[in-house]
């Protein structure tokens, strides 16, 4: 099997919860296969999350933004974990990828030539593959019968639009969620991050 560079995201504030365990069981079967891991758990990143000015003046990125961009720049397989809220990723997530996400880094509008008539764009994350990984109180099929796609944003409009070829895990319900389910949940985690799938 091929080893990869593989990069684990947290993106629930809160490592002491279900989604903390579901990206350490990922982490610690993607490890025990050899591969090369690092992780991120964005409760621990400093930076500010609002763009104050939207894309109109940029902001110097933190210390810690750079660290991500560097770390997601080293990754053949980037995986983000991450608990639905209102039918979307947690604020302080899609903070970090409004501030980060930026041209030059994830991708690059071509200036010239039918690039530019057709505002067609370069995708700088080409050749890596992604996974997220959303949990919910609810059960997926009825959050998606009643809202829709709810992993949309993230899967196409941030990380395929940047070249990532993207799969989706989502697990629900996590309310009182049985020992048995857990343990299944858990194991199930286990066998992606050994496969770095």
């Amino acid at each position: 099997m091929e080893k990869k560079k593989v990069l684990v995201l947290l993106g629930h504030s809160d490592t002491e919860t279900l989604t903390g365990e579901i990206a350490n069981a990922y982490e610690e079967g993607a490890r025990a296969a050899g591969h090369e891991v690092r992780r991120i758990n964005i409760g621990e990143l400093h930076f500010d999350p609002i763009l104050h000015k939207g894309y109109k003046v940029i902001q110097e990125l933190e210390p810690d933004l750079i660290r991500v961009q560097e770390d997601i720049k080293w990754c053949d397989h980037l995986v983000i974990l991450y608990p639905n809220w209102w039918s979307s990723m947690p604020a302080l997530l899609k903070g970090l990828f409004d501030r980060m996400w930026l041209p030059g880094f994830s991708f690059r509008y071509y200036k010239e030539g039918i690039g530019r008539r057709l505002h067609l764009w370069k995708r700088m994350m080409a050749k890596k593959t992604a996974r997220v990984i959303v949990t919910s109180g609810a059960r997926p099929f009825f959050i998606w019968l009643f809202v829709g796609d709810y992993t949309n944003e993230i899967a196409r409009g941030v990380l395929w639009f940047v070249g990532f070829d993207v799969e989706v895990t989502l697990l629900g319900p996590s309310e009182n969620i049985s020992p048995r389910k857990k343990s299944r949940w858990l194991l199930k985690m286990h066998r992606l991050g050994e496969r770095a799938k």
